[in-house]
């Protein structure tokens, strides 16, 4: 072997992120294969590679018998005097080691020993993807659409291609061929012919991972995303909570001028991100999750996991949202069912009084009586927004 050998190592373990190690193994593996292919055997067959300039010798190794009579397998064993030829201090009994003459190796063994290096290198490259993107499952990564595959979408990663089902595809979003897409790795399967790699772009987590890599504050830890709800295209909710009472957790993820979460709201084209506060009281917590809608009384059931909310009677469709979205997310925020009901309704309830669906703090005496008709008019035009 030669310095060429080498280079072409050190190319491979750069290129295909492959060890030299293995190769080295690979390569001594063939040549003990080659052995078997041309002596016949390979049970007492070593090879030896100097991984430093790559030489390389074949040995065999022999059991000492006393004469050449003696020798009833030459594959396996070799006369005493012809083994003092190569140890002066053989005697019976011993084993030694018998050198191999690689020229000697046929065209059918070198081309075996070819082989084997070759499916070595290509098992060894697919577990080095395999890995590399093992590593990325639950995390985000970018690729190219390339070509589609029935309704589902391939995408290349790079070294790598992978899957974007059809019932993990965002409705209404649409996919070009060479587009740069964001998707969330939710498996890699380590098969026959490579990885299988599934992703997402409906995941909730892809929204938690993109406010990851955003909002430095979450990635230093002093911000903590506790919870998160997503109807992909349309809206999501998340609840973030400082650990540093200086620090506005919703003011860092939404950014100045909502520099921040606008960046995130482009890459879900368009998806509309509600960012409120956690709260370890579950009343405060499904108050907040509700908005923009406003609260008039809150009574939750830890217990249940259960929740009866009060709201002004021109806020109970806003609370509910659209098609019952709004609701929606933030029973799935919380962690409780939620039942709203406009005063009018809840105060003509049997056995109905304030006091029982409200603490002292919760409730808001800005809508005792009547309400302020310009608030009204703002809400309104929120929910026409928003439908």
């Amino acid at each position: 072997m030669s310095k060429e050998l080498m280079d072409a190592l050190e190319l491979l373990e750069k290129e295909k992120n492959i060890s030299k190690d293995s190769l080295f193994d690979a390569i001594e593996n063939s040549l003990v294969t080659a052995c078997k292919n041309n002596f016949g055997k390979a049970e007492n067959i070593r090879v030896e590679v100097d991984r430093v300039n790559c030489d390389f010798k074949c040995y065999a190794d022999k059991e000492v018998v006393e004469t050449a009579d003696d020798v009833m397998d030459p594959q396996l064993e070799i006369s005493l005097d012809d083994a003092k030829k190569i140890s002066k201090k053989a005697k019976v009994g011993d084993i030694v080691a018998v050198s191999l003459n690689s020229k000697e190796f046929g065209r059918i063994a070198t081309q075996n020993a070819k082989n084997v290096i070759l499916q070595k290198i290509r098992e060894e490259e697919r577990g080095a993807i395999y890995n590399e993107y093992f590593e990325k499952e639950h995390d985000i990564v970018t690729g190219v659409v390339q070509r589609f595959i029935g309704k589902n979408i391939s995408i290349n990663l790079g070294r790598a291609d992978a899957i974007l089902n059809e019932n993990e595809q965002v409705k209404g979003e649409v996919y070009r061929p060479t587009q740069r897409l964001r998707v969330y790795v939710l498996e890699v399967k380590n098969g026959s012919k490579g990885p299988r790699i599934l992703v997402s772009r409906t995941h909730p987590d892809l929204v938690k991972r993109l406010f990851e890599q955003e909002v430095a504050e979450i990635q230093d830890g002093t911000v903590e995303i506790k919870s998160i709800a997503r109807e992909a295209g349309s809206r999501t909710k998340i609840a973030v909570y400082s650990k540093d009472p200086n620090v506005d957790a919703v003011g860092a993820c939404v950014g100045v001028n909502g520099n921040r979460v606008n960046l995130i709201v482009d890459e879900l084209g368009g998806e509309k991100i509600d960012v409120i506060n956690w709260d370890e009281n579950p009343g405060n917590l499904i108050q907040n999750a509700l908005s923009p809608a406003k609260i008039v009384a809150v009574f939750a059931d830890p217990d249940e996991k259960s929740a009866k909310v009060v709201v002004p009677d021109y806020q109970l469709s806003l609370a509910i949202g659209k098609e019952g979205q709004n609701a929606r997310l933030a029973a799935r925020l919380t962690g409780y069912k939620i039942d709203i009901k406009d005063e009018t309704h809840a105060k003509d309830a049997p056995g109905f009084r304030m006091e029982d669906y409200m603490d002292d703090e919760d409730y808001d005496e800005e809508y005792e009586g009547e309400y302020d008709e310009t608030e009204y008019e703002e809400s309104s035009e929120e929910q026409n927004t928003e439908e």
